[in-house]
């Protein structure tokens, strides 16, 4: 079968290199938005990582009508009510510097202790077919909120996003440690194993 190009929808460069990194066997036959040459804008209005995920795939989809890959990933602070959630990107403003997100939710939980502070990474990936079909996967990674940002590898909330069997943060990982807990590690594995078997090749 002739190898296919995939469009991952996302103009996030940091997560294109995650991506590239955990799929690195087919890095190369997967595009973001920018680099196929395409232009949308499209409003992530689900109530879910899920929905949010099918949202972007398949309006992708139906614009180039090739496969496509999205993902809805985010934060889920306990202590919050799991808040941000699938506004994480968002929270406080699209514009506002995830330093100022992480340092307003290390002060929202200046009074939680222990288990309190715990938090969770959560990944969705959709897949759409031109054929209409959707399939998805899911990855989560468990933690607890640290007192203070810590690493300067990650991005987003990786600063604060504390792992205890590791005794760090995700910031202070490497790339391929990191990448082999992640929640969007586990969420692209795993729908690296649908695609083939949906017969794409990978």
């Amino acid at each position: 079968m002739e190898q296919e190009k995939i469009i991952f929808a996302t103009g996030n460069q940091d997560k294109m290199k995650e991506i590239r990194e955990i799929m690195s066997d087919i890095g190369d036959r997967i595009f973001s938005l920018k680099e196929a040459g395409i232009e949308a804008d499209i409003e992530e209005n689900g109530a879910t990582f899920e929905e949010n995920a099918i949202i972007k795939a398949r309006a992708i989809c139906r614009l180039t009508g090739q496969i496509v890959l999205a993902d809805d990933s985010g934060l889920e602070v306990d202590y919050m009510n799991k808040a941000p959630g699938v506004y994480s990107a968002r929270y406080l403003g699209e514009d506002t510097s995830y330093s100022i997100k992480n340092q307003t939710i290390i002060k929202n939980l200046e009074n939680a202790k222990g288990d309190e502070r715990s938090a969770r990474f959560v990944c969705v990936i959709a897949a759409a077919f031109p054929d209409g079909r959707i399939i998805t996967a899911r990855g989560e990674i468990e933690g607890l909120i640290a007192h203070e940002e810590k690493g300067d590898n990650g991005f987003g909330y990786d600063p604060i996003f504390y792992v205890p069997d590791y005794n760090m943060t995700t910031a202070q990982m490497d790339s391929e440690q990191k990448n082999n807990i992640s929640h969007r590690g586990k969420a692209l594995r795993l729908m690296k194993e649908k695609l083939k078997y949906e017969g794409i090749d990978c």
